[in-house]
């Protein structure tokens, strides 16, 4: 192409956006005073989670995007003169969903009549793109969902409600699943009227959906991913038998990861410990162990067990169950060297402090002697190498005579 004919299309700077260098298609302005491209700019706040202008550097405080109609009108101006050339027309782009709009629809939710209508759209926004559930999130979206929810199920007795009522609050909680919520919108559903947690402890044991007992074990996983101890150490026994059934019940993996997730993040807590053990979840656990192919959720299992085992009541349950020595010492080497690790950590705390004669004869019988040999003899980290010699050398009265310790060994 000549100099006169690149001269002739060259494209003004302003119709380039400051962040891609490519040519704005729908041109919009940040409360900032600066335009971008539509895309690019949401992608850079949304996608990529920025908060600040890229020119400006000011924080972004109105993520409401305005429209700049002169300048969009004078690029498509500007395509239409050299549509010789083969520059396309842009077209006239689909005006995005407003704050006004979703508070109307958010209000309208909270109308029997206009209910069903009104969280269908909603639903349909929040999985359109990142900057719609940003949206929602700062017109207050969170209250509306969360006083839907607590509405059919914030009662210890269940309540008569009615098939739509219990639709609507489905919902509900999977719009608010899906809104992805900051950090800040996590903490803040700490702070609702009653106890939301209890609320969806209530969700996974009533909700008739499997769906909607998946979405609130996801939800809790993502509030107690940023949770103050004081809403950790505060638990319900009922959260834990609740989230003992959503293991046995095995109704989704994605569920079943979430409530691993959740366990290891409130188990360090002592208290929950016991009240974990006293769930049935060791037995759970145990059961889920023994089929499991999964490495990731039986590194996760072997994790939670390694947490609840630091407590008399843990260590009980885990001796309690049959196979529960067998299969920890049976893991060792088959999913991961976190797995490996925390697998002898559970036997050095089962030998130290529940290690009476029966149970250091049970673990010779079982195979368990000759596994924590093996740690000695591959190539593995020292950790894991000096737990092991603390159980060999705590029970070595017992197992010197066993004929799968050599002489050097002994």
């Amino acid at each position: 192409m000549g100099d006169d004919l690149q001269s002739e299309i060259e494209v003004p700077r302003y119709f380039i956006c400051p962040i891609s260098l490519a040519i704005m298609k729908d041109p919009v302005t940040l409360s900032t005073g600066i335009t971008y491209d539509r895309d690019s700019i949401e992608q850079w706040l949304f996608s990529k989670k920025n908060e600040v202008c890229p020119v400006t550097k000011l924080v972004v405080t109105d993520i409401e995007l305005t429209p700049n109609h002169t300048l969009r009108r004078l690029i498509q101006s500007w395509c239409t003169i050299n549509a010789s050339f083969g520059i396309e027309r842009f077209p006239t782009p689909k005006p995005p969903i407003s704050q006004t709009e979703i508070i109307k629809l958010l209000k309208d939710s909270k109308c029997p009549h206009l209910q069903t209508k009104s969280l269908n759209r909603l639903k349909t926004i929040v999985s359109e793109n990142e900057k719609n559930k940003r949206l929602m999130e700062s017109v207050g979206a969170v209250d509306y969902l969360t006083s839907i929810l607590t509405k059919v199920y914030d009662h210890d007795v269940m309540v008569t409600s009615s098939s739509l009522e219990v639709t609507g609050a489905d919902e509900a909680l999977s719009i608010l699943y899906h809104l992805k919520l900051t950090q800040t919108g996590l903490k803040s559903l700490f702070g609702k009227t009653g106890n939301f947690i209890e609320t969806l402890t209530r969700v996974m044991q009533r909700a008739v959906s499997i769906e909607s007992r998946a979405y609130a074990v996801m939800l809790l996983k993502s509030m107690f991913d940023v949770a103050e101890p004081v809403h950790v150490t505060s638990l319900n026994p009922k959260f834990f038998i609740q989230l003992v059934q959503i293991l046995i019940d095995e109704i989704s993996q994605k569920a079943t990861k979430a409530a691993l997730k959740l366990l290891i993040n409130i188990c360090p807590w002592g208290r929950n410990r016991i009240k974990a053990a006293e769930s049935g979840v060791v037995s759970a656990l145990i059961d889920i162990l023994l089929d499991c192919t999964d490495k990731r959720v039986s590194e996760m299992i072997i994790i939670v067990l390694d947490q609840i085992c630091q407590c008399a009541e843990g260590r009980a349950e885990l001796l309690k169950h049959g196979g529960g020595l067998a299969v920890i010492s049976k893991k060792i080497f088959r999913v991961s060297s976190v797995a490996s690790e925390r697998a002898v950590k559970i036997l050095y705390s089962i030998a130290k402090f529940s290690g009476d004669r029966s149970v250091v004869q049970e673990m010779l019988e079982l195979g368990v002697v000759e596994k924590l040999l093996l740690v000695l003899q591959v190539d593995c980290g020292s950790k894991i190498k000096e737990k092991t010699r603390e159980i060999l050398k705590m029970n070595a009265r017992v197992w010197k005579k066993s004929p799968c310790i050599t002489y050097d060994l002994i």
